[in-house]
């Protein structure tokens, strides 16, 4: 189906509808007989589905807060909104042979699966609605067709899913899940077409900004080579096919457009708002969850991990207080909360957790409650004992050079490419001191302090969009 192209700046806002005023008679009152009501389907009864968010590629479901922000700023129930975490959110190198701490495809569906299951029963509900990015579209499309979603499953939305694949070749990425010439995507796409029966599908894509839908191979590991693949790749043959302009391949997920495109595939209806409705008093709450060997991060929860929160002050970082306002020790579950924090304050979350150093993330302001605040420690690299180091950190999307504003300390960090956005964090080494570092995306600024790396610390500024 021919692609739907919203401007990057547009707003889709719904309008009521005006009623046409009754007309009258002169000398004698018009009255007409009001129509019987519609009764309502089930399904209108009941509402739209509920809606399970499916993460992408090594990540979990803290990326999906501004989703689940929005979803609930139009009018979805807080205990309508789902989000699965893989036990091992990083896929095999070769999807058939077995890689310590990474799954396969089939170990993701049935993770999903169970998932799924476990929402249906809670909201009694026959049918969710998946929305999904990236990798975990790749899981999403394999649960329709294999693994009997097709009945659980009203709505899919995939984001930025390498359907077609990141590359088709027989030399680059054999085996891997995200090679179109491999098993499992050859399989997938062996029909004339990627509609499930009973299931409405959508893809929303970038124009020309996803790092995995180039057809240059340099992202997967063979720059100067042809991937195989197109600007298209996300595509699903017959689905409804999005496309946001200049949005990279994490923001066709997670930003405001495409949050859009989700809502009004799933309810019929634009969305009445693109913004978040913010609440006084957030309670916070989430798992502390750690790292395997070989640096791969895992969905499990960590128990022993201290947590201490501290309200920092807005133009330098600092503490507002020497006692912080939350204070904790993660038992089996991993959570560190709850804690009820206020929306237009900053925070720095400190993480201490055996075998790893301890990490201060400043954060944007938390505009609602959420329960997916999840910690992960950031690991020093090799040479970073030298002095403090500060990273500044987007999981929910890329630095676009030419496209954002964004710096650190004044400067653009090294590292981040030219051309296609494909980095979501920047980081620089400072002398020992102590001091103020001013991260910068586009309208947003976090002021962090430096923590000495001799010692075992580390500095995050995390932005929420």
């Amino acid at each position: 189906m021919k692609g739907w192209r919203p401007g990057r700046r547009a707003v889709l806002i719904g309008l009521a509808a005006l009623a046409p005023a009754l007309g009258a008679v002169p000398g004698r009152a018009q009255q007409q007989p009001a129509p019987p009501p519609r009764r309502p389907s089930p399904a209108e009864a009941a509402g739209p589905p509920p809606v399970v968010f499916v993460h992408g590629n090594g990540d979990s479901s803290a990326l999906w807060i501004n989703n689940f922000w929005r979803f609930e700023a139009n009018g979805y129930r807080r205990n309508q909104l789902f989000a699965v975490d893989f036990t091992n959110p990083s896929a095999r190198v070769d999807d058939a042979r077995p890689q310590p701490n990474r799954s396969s495809t089939e170990e993701q569906m049935k993770e999903l699966a169970a998932f799924v299951a476990q929402v249906r029963a809670a909201t009694r509900r026959r049918k969710v609605a998946l929305i999904a990015s990236s990798r975990g579209g790749n899981t999403v499309r394999n649960y329709l067709k294999n693994g009997g979603g097709d009945d659980s499953v009203s709505h899919a939305v995939l984001c930025g899913t390498p359907n077609k694949g990141i590359v088709i070749s027989e030399t680059l990425l054999p085996g891997s899940e995200f090679n179109g010439a491999a098993p499992f995507l050859r399989a997938l796409n062996s029909g004339t077409d990627d509609l499930v029966p009973g299931v409405e599908l959508m893809a929303i894509r970038s124009d020309r900004n996803d790092k995995f839908s180039q057809p240059d191979a340099r992202f997967v590991g063979g720059p100067g080579k042809p991937s195989g693949v197109g600007h298209d790749a996300s595509e699903l043959r017959g689905a409804r096919n999005v496309v946001l302009e200049g949005l990279d391949h994490r923001e066709v997920a997670f930003h405001k457009l495409a949050f859009a495109a989700q809502y009004e595939f799933i309810t019929g209806k634009p969305p009445a708002t693109l913004f978040i409705a913010q609440e006084p008093l957030p309670t916070l709450n989430g798992r502390v969850t750690g790292m395997a060997e070989g640096g791969l991060y895992t969905n499990l929860p960590v128990s022993g991990a201290e947590v201490e929160i501290y309200e920092t002050d807005a133009k330098t970082g600092e503490r507002r207080s020497t006692v912080p306002v939350h204070r904790k020790t993660t038992a089996a579950d991993g959570q560190w909360g709850p804690f009820v924090a206020r929306s237009d304050a900053l925070y720095e979350f400190v993480l201490r957790m055996e075998g790893q150093p301890t990490t201060h993330t400043y954060r944007s302001p938390f505009l609602r409650s959420s329960d997916v605040v999840h910690l992960r420690p950031q690991p020093l690299a090799k040479g970073d004992e030298a002095g403090a180091v500060v990273i500044m950190s987007r999981p929910r999307g890329y630095f676009g050079v030419g496209r954002d504003k964004f710096t650190l300390d004044g400067k653009v960090p090294p590292g981040i490419n030219d051309g296609v956005p494909g980095v979501s964090v920047g980081r620089l080494v400072f002398d020992t001191s102590p001091r103020t570092v001013m991260a910068v995306f586009n309208n947003e600024t976090i002021p962090v302090r430096t923590w000495p790396a001799k010692d075992n610390h580390i500095v995050v500024a995390e932005f929420m969009n």
